[in-house]
């Protein structure tokens, strides 16, 4: 992987962002569609922004 700080793999248990958005992604688009199906878009919205809201608190 080139730029890796790692010289050869990066260690095992390491949440890397490939592997991130290989679990995120879908998940996401699953619980969009559920939420599109159910008319629930704006409360999906509301739910995000917390979460990224108290994410935010927890990096300061």
């Amino acid at each position: 992987m080139p730029g890796t700080p790692y010289m050869e793999q990066p260690p095992d248990g390491l949440l890397t962002w490939p592997k991130l958005l290989k679990i995120a992604i879908p998940l996401l688009l699953i619980v969009s569609i559920f939420a599109l199906w159910n008319n629930l878009l704006l409360e999906l919205a509301i739910i995000i922004l917390a979460l990224l809201c108290v994410s935010l608190l927890f990096r300061r």
